[in-house]
């Protein structure tokens, strides 16, 4: 096989398995308080001392555009999940915080979702896991 062919091959097997495991994980959200978009903003904010991130480092992780995160956190905050105060280290900037009920609902979904994840992994042992994350983080540093 050819080096395009198998880079080809690779792309493809890598890419339906992307989709395959995205497909399987969307049930996890299904009847759940928070959508993906919104679970990943929780887990970077979450993820954050205090439970506080600039909202430029919220886009930064997000996979979607930094106006439809914007208009996200605004729709969180309406329901609660987060505030949104002004950046003090910087006046066109904003923090957000995940409220009680935001952290309460991520905590929910989050272990539900983890054990969904867990479970699809271990189809790989510690090894193949070390490998696979090597594999993409290469493939993201480029």
């Amino acid at each position: 096989m050819s080096d395009r062919k198998l880079a080809l091959s690779a792309w493809e097997s890598l890419f339906r398995a992307q989709h395959e495991i995205f497909t399987e994980m969307s049930n996890d959200f299904e009847g759940a308080e928070l959508s993906a978009a919104e679970y990943d903003v929780l887990l970077t904010v979450t993820r954050c001392a205090s439970h506080t991130a600039r909202l430029r480092e919220v886009t930064a992780n997000m996979l979607i555009s930094q106006p439809s995160v914007s208009r996200l956190v605004d729709r969180m905050v309406a329901r609660g999940l987060l505030e949104k105060c002004p950046d003090p280290e910087d006046g066109r900037g904003a923090l957000v915080h995940a409220t009680e009920a935001g952290t309460r609902a991520f905590r929910q979904l989050a272990t539900v979702h983890g054990r969904s994840i867990a479970e699809r992994m271990s189809t790989l042992d510690e090894d193949e896991l070390r490998t696979l994350t090597a594999l993409t983080e290469k493939l993201r540093a480029r």
